[in-house]
């Protein structure tokens, strides 16, 4: 009789462990919510395409090239931008939209040794071109010094951007003609203006 109780006390026992085991077992196998579901995508979304819209807008911004992505309200901004002042723009039209938390700015902009690069640059070329035009304007005294023909008139030279422009007294068309002959074989010579020139029928 005793050991028929005991029995019954240790299967209670067992069941009441097992029941116990699975009801554990359910309250721990709850899912947590993410802060990255459903509802952050469409709102990062959203400020995604409020950006946009505002940087379409801002005429500073003509020039520059910038891609926008948001995650759980942080905007990021990768590109280019012509400076600084208007990559500083961009963060501040994002940062004032509404849901933006952060702004992660990576757009890049010209160094200051690249704009005194392209500074230099250009002056090489306008040096490079007036060097041409100066060139050219004594090659062509030279040429018609040289030449048997036309050593002995007198006339002016003036070359601009390789346009050479002629002026003086050659006493007819032919001389004329044999003076263009002579400018426009020289190198550098884009066109050659003879309406200064006056002939003796002029």
């Amino acid at each position: 009789m005793k050991t028929l109780q005991t029995l019954r006390s240790a299967l209670l026992a067992a069941v009441l462990g097992l029941g116990g085991g699975v009801v554990f077992a359910a309250a721990g196998d709850e899912t947590t919510p993410h802060s990255d579901g459903l509802g952050a995508a469409i709102s990062d979304t959203a400020i995604t395409a409020k950006v946009k819209a505002r940087f379409l807008q801002e005429r500073r911004l003509g020039k520059s090239d910038i891609s926008v992505t948001t995650t759980n309200g942080v905007v990021t901004l990768t590109g280019t931008a012509p400076d600084e002042d208007t990559a500083g723009a961009a963060r501040d039209l994002a940062a004032a939209v509404d849901g933006v938390k952060s702004v992660d700015d990576q757009i890049g902009t010209p160094s200051l040794a690249d704009s005194v690069a392209a500074k230099t640059d250009k002056a090489a070329a306008r040096t490079h071109r007036f060097a041409s035009d100066s060139w050219i304007t004594t090659k062509v005294k030279s040429d018609l010094l040289a030449d048997n023909m036309t050593k002995g008139l007198d006339i002016s030279v003036r070359t601009s951007n390789g346009v050479v422009a002629l002026s003086g007294n050659v006493g007819n068309s032919d001389a004329a003609d044999h003076v263009k002959g002579i400018v426009s074989k020289i190198r550098g010579v884009k066109s050659v203006d003879t309406s200064g020139l006056k002939t003796s029928g002029s």
